[in-house]
Parts: C-alpha cells; sequence; structure tokens
C-alpha cells in the first residue's frame, strides 16, 4: 500500500490551498471516498438473506460477518495506519486504502461457505482502516476550526450516501446478476477513484490552522497514546460515539432484513425503497447537523457534545414509530426521519474530537476512536442484535429482529446521551474552554 514519506509534490503551495475551489474539491473527492468505504462495507446488507439462504447461515453468524469479520481487522490495521498518516503522505493512504479494500470487496463474491466469506470481509476492514484516520486529518488542515464542523458535516453526507447507494445499487445488481456478482460490480469503481485520488489531490501543510503552541511533530507511541487516554473531552466523546454509533450500524445493517421479513418484498424493491429513505434523510441530516453545531459551537464549545447527545436519543422515537407500523409507508416515512435526525450528530463528533487533540495526533486519535467505534458499535452491536433474534425467534416468530434492532437502539440512546452530558462537563473542568477561547 502506498505511503511514503518523500514525494514529488508533497505539499500543497499555500496560495492553492487558500483556492476555495480546490478545497472544496478535496473534500468532495473525500466524500466520495467515504461513500465507496460504507457502500463496499454495507452492502453485504441488501445481500445477507440470499446469503443465508444458500448456506444455511443463523442471524448469529451473519450478524459475525457484518460485524466481528470486519470490524477485528479494521481496528488491529487502523493503528499503525494512523501513525502513518500523522507522520507521512495521507493522500497515499487514502488511494492505496480504497483500492485495497475494493479489490477484496469483490473477492466476496468468490465465497464458498462462512469461512471463505469471512475472510474477504477482514481484507475489506483492512483497507477501510487505513483511510478514515487519514481523510478525517486531511480535512482538518484544510479547514479553519469554526469551518471544521460543516466540512466535517459534508464528509457525512459520504457514509449516507454510501448507506444508500451500496442498498439500491446492489439490491438492483443482485436482481439482475445475484449477490456474488453484485459483491464483484460494487468493488469495481474504488480502484479507479484510487487512482484519481493519488494523482489529483495533494497534501496540505500539517496543521496549517492550528494555534501557534500547538504540537506538530509526531511524538512516541507510548506518549501520544499516555496524552489522548488522558484527555477527557477526547475520549468522552470517542467512548459517546461508539455508543451512539449502534443505533447507525443497526439501521444500516439489519434494516434490508427487517423490511424484507416483515413486509414480504424483494432485495431490489428492499434497496430502492430502503436506498431512498437514507437519501431523504441522510443528505440534509448531516448538513443540517454541520451548520448548526457550527453555529452553536461559536457561542459553546460544550455543543460538541451536547447536540450528538440529545439527537441519539431524539431519533429513537421515530424509530420507535417506524418499527411498530403495520403499513409500509408509515414504516419507511418514519424511518428517513429517525435517521436525518441521528446523521445529524455526526458532524460534531467528527469536529469535536479532531479539535480536542494535537495536530501531530489527529490520526492516531481518529484509530482510537475508530477502535471503540467497531468494537462496540459494529462488532458488538450487531452481533448482540442477531443473538437477541435468535432467542425471541421461538416466541415472536418474523419480529423477533424488529424487536432485536428496537432494544439495541434505545439501550445505545440512552446510554450516549449520559456519556456525552459527562463529556460536556468535562470541557470546563478540563481547560478545554479556556484553551477554545485563546485559539
Amino acid at each position: 500500500m502506498p505511503a511514503r514519506t518523500t514525494d514529488p509534490d508533497p505539499v500543497i503551495k499555500d496560495e492553492r490551498a487558500e483556492r476555495p475551489a480546490y478545497r472544496w474539491y478535496v473534500l468532495g473527492l473525500l466524500t466520495l471516498v467515504s461513500m465507496f468505504s460504507i457502500a463496499d462495507r454495507l452492502v453485504f446488507s441488501i445481500l445477507l438473506e440470499d446469503i443465508k439462504a444458500e448456506f444455511s447461515f443463523s442471524d448469529a453468524q451473519i450478524g459475525l460477518l457484518g460485524g466481528l469479520a470486519f470490524a477485528a481487522t479494521y481496528v488491529l490495521v487502523g493503528f499503525p495506519a494512523a501513525r502513518l498518516a500523522d507522520r507521512s503522505v495521507r493522500r497515499n493512504i487514502v488511494a492505496g486504502a480504497i483500492t485495497f479494500w475494493s479489490g477484496m470487496t469483490a473477492l466476496c463474491g468468490l465465497a464458498t461457505g462462512f469461512w471463505t466469506l469471512f475472510l474477504a470481509r477482514t481484507g475489506v476492514g483492512v483497507g477501510e482502516g487505513c483511510s478514515g484516520p487519514a481523510s478525517q486529518s486531511l480535512v482538518a488542515d484544510y479547514f479553519r476550526r469554526d469551518e471544521l464542523a460543516k466540512a466535517m458535516g459534508f464528509l457525512t453526507i459520504g457514509a449516507s450516501m454510501g448507506t444508500a447507494g451500496g442498498l439500491l445499487i446492489g439490491g438492483q445488481l443482485n436482481e439482475m446478476f445475484g449477490w456474488r456478482w453484485a459483491f464483484v460490480l460494487m468493488g469495481l469503481p474504488g480502484m479507479l477513484i484510487g487512482a484519481v485520488v493519488y494523482f489529483t489531490m495533494r497534501e496540505p501543510r500539517r496543521g496549517r490552522y492550528a494555534p501557534a503552541d500547538a504540537q506538530m511533530k509526531q511524538q512516541p507511541l507510548i506518549d501520544t497514546a499516555r496524552t489522548l487516554t488522558a484527555n477527557r473531552v477526547f475520549m468522552g466523546l470517542a467512548v459517546g460515539w461508539a455508543v451512539q454509533i449502534m443505533i447507525g450500524y443497526a439501521l444500516a445493517f439489519w434494516m434490508a432484513a427487517v423490511m424484507m421479513r416483515n413486509f414480504g418484498i424483494s432485495s431490489g424493491d428492499v434497496g430502492i425503497y430502503l436506498g431512498l429513505a437514507f437519501f431523504i434523510g441522510g443528505i440534509p441530516g448531516p448538513i443540517l447537523g454541520g451548520y448548526v453545531a457550527g453555529w452553536l459551537t461559536k457561542r459553546d464549545e460544550r455543543w460538541r457534545a451536547w447536540l450528538p447527545g440529545m439527537v441519539s436519543l431524539g431519533c429513537v422515537l421515530p424509530l420507535g414509530v417506524s418499527l411498530s407500523s403495520s403499513e409500509f409507508w408509515p414504516f419507511l416515512t418514519f424511518f428517513a426521519l429517525a435517521y436525518a435526525i441521528y446523521v445529524a450528530s455526526q458532524a460534531p463528533i467528527l469536529s469535536g474530537i479532531q479539535a480536542a487533540v494535537e495536530p501531530s495526533q489527529r490520526g492516531f486519535a481518529v484509530a482510537i476512536a475508530l477502535f471503540f467505534n467497531n468494537l462496540v458499535g459494529q462488532a458488538l452491536g450487531l452481533a448482540v442484535i442477531g443473538w437477541v433474534s435468535d432467542w425471541l425467534a421461538p416466541s415472536q416468530g418474523s419480529i423477533s429482529l424488529t424487536i432485536a434492532v428496537f432494544g439495541v437502539c434505545l439501550f445505545s440512546g440512552l446510554l450516549a446521551m449520559v456519556v456525552f452530558a459527562w463529556t460536556a462537563a468535562q470541557m470546563k473542568s478540563s481547560g478545554y474552554l479556556d484553551k477554545m477561547a485563546r485559539d
């Protein structure tokens, strides 16, 4: 995977960095990378019923394939990749990562059983684990702190578009060619995007918008880890994100199966309707969340924690209405509303993590956050839903999965509210508010 520390033109000229069009081009390209990251990760959700039927998998096995198979390698590779991102050319890391995970997505189509599919999914996790820290660190060096929440809101659109695209396109490919070719055809475009990133994106000067006394030189690993784990604001945001993203993974991974079981429609139709709901909720939600977070944090930095806590719990009510609906269109309408509220939380979390740490720690900080994110939100959250669904199936039948999804989301929303409220309290006592006031 290319990650050279030397480059013929590694750092863009300052005057080019100031050009709004180029900054937004880079953000758009990174948003596209994020979109394919999520699409390749979650296309599995629209294909899982056909995969389950072919291999006679249980919901618990499906949960492991969707969560642990991906998350285990994602988090293990994320740490060394993040250290590399904090000292080398981040553009190269992003370009190599999307090329690798796209190839592994295509290889999922060659699976012959549980373990071959498990191994292919781990390969997807390897590639995607390298991309997130580098991408978010790049955005923080292209946009000032007062613009960062807005920029992260637009970056989050990639996740929403990827979720919708994975369902919509994956569902149609499955209908036309079957689940194996759906994996192959979803994986191929990422290789082209990797080339575009490598040849058209330039590396900004690290920490160009950081305070004058910010730490630019990478510190030894032990010192970096000790500093970050002692940073109560960063750890609160990271743990809160991990807890509340159980909702996001539950919606993105299990809702297609809920629709097929509750309403008896095909994977192609699920892809169209659920993909449409993700688009309707997932496009305005992050943008609005970014603008609202930017406006609120100019008045009080604690809104970087208060806002995600409020919306994490707030999205559970319309989700409950959706899951309890026996009619299709109310189900879909309230689901779109719940998702729009949920994704409004991402911009303040991501911008808060970048603001809370030194420029030389940004990549590693994101890796730690993603470690909790994937371990708790994806590996544990998806597996628990699968286990609870299997446990309830003898008594609840086809609605066992619906009950499991809502129960985990309600727990996540309540706990996230508590964690984010604690984080906001730490912003004053830790000196974070004073530091932001001096910047």
